[in-house]
């Protein structure tokens, strides 16, 4: 819900005084307006292709003009994939002390709308037991009296030039910019869950890999430690046998260190502790997405909740430019009680008892040192940095989508690179292990050859997660159309 959707709740009187005050006022700060941004033909320095180059089976599409997805990562066609993003938009405490902030901040607005373009009524009951001294001249008696007083009070200050009126609106761009940013918030989450999935599931491929490099090199250590003691090879040969295994096996705690921190990074963006952490998915059983929206980029402004923030904070600081225009300006105030009094509850309750008050206060600001002009000095500043703020979320939104564009059809041609390698290598283990079994070839080769296939199989390991990641990355890039509100 929209600050606008909070003050439709306004009584209608009440919002026909303001639209009417309104009317009868003058614009007394900038109008809030975005400034014109350029509308580039296409994001990054060269066009983008039309589709990626095929690898891994897959020819990714750019569907140029596309509404960007909002639930993207269904698209992997993972149940599992599914259920963890699903678990936590439900369950992350982040995400939910956003909400609560957001809901918070609804009802100050709420608040503020009331107090300021409504009437403040009070009332109030006394009953008091006194005694004072008596008069001097009649010597030294005291006097013992009861004072029972009821009131009714009302204020309300006349939102004679603004000040109220953009001091609500300031607050509600306010507001809007926290709903912009808990948007931003559920779309980030989302598309890290995705990313750390996808990383949990490389890491996982990539220990299992190395731990059989590790076991191959170990076993062509102890062979040529054999050897050597046979005098069959040099020592220098045992021993580069035995350091590429130790180096190798270096390379395992590391990795292991990475997964462990990985999953735990994964298990509380679900919102589970460390030791909850979910199993890891199988890196295979996600489908790459074979068509990617590609929103143009008057589509983007609207569909980025940091670009609607951005234009919600100029909004914000037009309206702080009208309160502290109005602020120079007089104020009128009226205040008025009326009630019941007297010196017994049958007094208090009469006619004669009847209390009433009625008055007016105008005030004229005329000295305050300056302060009243710096103020609005600094407002018109902190509006012309709003306005300079928005280019910048603008230009890096359009950074951060050519980024993502191209980062795609390079992961393509890296992954179809290290896939016809790999292909090759897997092709050439074969061959030599068949060999191998007919006695054609020593067992070292084998192994070797084994070796080198697998070590072309990391770097495949490595393309096809970064090719999943940055899939997500670019469905994080497009932002999401904002619903259309029923009537």
């Amino acid at each position: 819900m929209s600050h606008l959707d909070i003050q439709r709740r306004v009584p209608g009187w009440c919002a026909l005084a303001a639209a009417s005050l309104l009317a009868a006022g003058c614009a007394l700060g900038p109008d809030g307006k975005p400034p014109a941004m350029p509308s580039p033909a296409h994001y990054g320095a060269d066009a983008a292709p039309a589709q990626t180059v095929a690898a891994g089976g897959v020819t990714q599409r750019f569907d140029v003009g596309a509404e960007p997805m909002p639930q993207w990562w269904r698209l992997y066609r993972s149940d599992a994939l599914d259920a963890l993003v699903d678990e936590g938009l439900r369950n992350s405490p982040t995400l939910a002390a956003a909400k609560q902030s957001l809901a918070s901040a609804r009802e100050q607005l709420r608040a503020q709308i009331g107090s300021s373009l409504l009437p403040s009524i009070d009332a109030s009951g006394q009953a008091t037991r006194q005694r004072n001294l008596g008069i001097p001249e009649a010597g030294p008696n005291t006097v013992l009296y009861n004072v029972f007083v009821g009131q009714l009070q009302l204020h309300y200050t006349f939102d004679l030039f603004g000040a109220a009126r953009y001091a609500n609106a300031a607050l509600g761009e306010r507001v809007d910019v926290q709903a912009f940013e808990l948007d931003a918030t559920r779309r980030a989450l989302a598309a890290n869950i995705v990313a750390g999935a996808i990383n949990v599931a490389m890491l996982k491929q990539q220990i299992d890999v190395t731990e059989r490099l590790v076991t191959l090199a170990s076993e062509t250590a102890a062979e040529d430690e054999k050897r050597y003691t046979l005098g069959a090879v040099a020592h220098a040969q045992s021993l580069a046998s035995r350091q590429s295994a130790a180096a190798l096996a270096a390379n395992l705690p590391a990795l292991r260190q990475q997964y462990a921190a990985s999953r735990h990074a994964l298990a509380v963006l679900l919102g589970r502790t460390p030791d909850a952490a979910p199993e890891p998915l199988d890196l295979a059983s996600l489908s790459l997405p074979s068509s990617v929206p590609v929103v143009v980029p008057s589509t983007l402004l609207r569909a980025r909740p940091d670009i609607r923030a951005a234009d919600a904070a100029v909004k914000v600081a037009a309206a702080e430019v009208g309160v502290a225009t109005a602020q120079l300006f007089p104020s009128l105030s009226l205040t008025a009680s009326m009630g019941q009094g007297g010196f017994s509850w049958a007094n208090a309750l009469s006619g004669a008892g009847a209390l009433w008050s009625i008055g007016g206060s105008l005030t004229q600001p005329l000295f305050h040192g300056g302060a009243l002009l710096a103020q609005r000095r600094a407002a018109v500043d902190a509006y012309q940095a709003a306005l300079e703020q928005y280019k910048a979320a603008v230009l890096s939104a359009f950074q951060n989508v050519a980024d993502s564009l191209a980062a795609l059809e390079h992961d393509a041609q890296t992954l179809d690179a290290t896939d016809t390698q790999a292909r090759a290598a897997q092709q050439a283990f074969t061959e030599t292990d068949a060999r191998h079994r007919l006695g054609a070839v020593p067992a070292t080769a084998a192994r070797q050859s084994e070796q080198q296939y697998l070590s072309v199989q990391l770097d495949a390991i490595r393309a096809q997660a970064q090719r999943l990641s940055d899939t997500a990355m670019l469905f994080q890039a497009m932002g999401e159309l904002p619903a259309v509100q029923g009537g």
